[in-house]
């Protein structure tokens, strides 16, 4: 994946590092698993359609909260998985 596909709001970054101890540089790598797999998130798209994203980076399953906008990927937050979640995407791949 290449860095131009995406973009994020700096402040929620360091945010995001703080409270859930993983970056956006990092949750872009999540993208690139070849079994990552999307789930609509009905919740939290009252004024944009939001996804999330399952994907592995490194050693840890990540979920990625993020919308897409002619082209560009912008994300919105990222968390490791939870234990039900872990569950789901081994589930999916195997």
């Amino acid at each position: 994946m290449n860095l131009e596909e995406f973009e994020w709001d700096e402040n929620k970054n360091v945010l995001n590092q703080i409270n859930h101890r993983v970056s956006f540089e990092e949750a872009i790598l999540a993208f690139s698993d070849p079994n990552n797999f999307e789930r609509y998130d009905q919740a939290h798209s009252l004024s944009e359609d939001r996804w999330l994203l399952y994907g592995i980076s490194g050693l840890d399953i990540l979920i990625v909260s993020f919308t897409e906008k002619d082209g560009i990927i912008r994300i919105i937050s990222a968390r490791k998985a939870e234990k039900k979640e872990e569950e789901e995407y081994f589930k999916w791949v195997w």
